[in-house]
């Protein structure tokens, strides 16, 4: 299970935007990355101050608001 207190939420960090915790790097834009095709190892080898334990928690962090996400259909 993902350790969802490495994501913060500071309004003086990004405008409080979740980050992982002693990083600039918010969520969005880990999840960005893997959208674009970047792999973890990708990510890794790029921005080495993170670990698989970070991007599990941005992951995890997205899945959390996807799931709470109520959707309702549209009648036309």
């Amino acid at each position: 299970m993902a350790d969802l207190s490495r994501i913060v939420l500071d309004p003086a960090v990004l405008t409080g935007k979740p980050v992982i915790r002693g990083t600039r790097i918010s969520v969005d834009f880990v999840i960005g990355l893997m959208a674009d095709g970047w792999s973890e190892a990708d990510i890794l080898k790029n921005y080495p101050g993170l670990t698989h334990e970070d991007v599990a928690a941005c992951l995890a962090y997205a899945h959390g608001l996807l799931t709470s996400e109520k959707v309702y259909p549209s009648i036309t």
